[in-house]
């Protein structure tokens, strides 16, 4: 989740992992484990907080850019090919 994050902030997208009561924690969200979301899985979660303020295009732009992120770190990653291909 990290380098997601990293991206998405580069892009100028607010975002965090973790739950809202844990922020700076690297722990996964309780949340998710509590529903029975995979520790492994859990570790690669985001989350976006949005408001009454925010726009419909600030949500577009954050949908657009999040597909392109993770499009780019597929296709940096070999464990995704690897996967892909099983």
């Amino acid at each position: 989740g990290e380098s997601i994050l990293f991206s998405l902030d580069l892009a100028g997208v607010e975002a965090s992992s973790g739950s809202a009561c844990s922020s700076g924690s690297l722990e996964p969200s309780h949340t998710l484990l509590a529903i029975g979301v995979p520790v492994e899985i859990a570790h690669g979660s985001i989350r976006f907080s949005l408001g009454k303020d925010n726009t419909k295009e600030q949500i577009d732009y954050t949908l657009d850019v999040l597909v392109e992120v993770v499009e780019r770190l597929r296709k940096m990653s070999p464990l995704y090919n690897v996967n892909k291909e099983n």
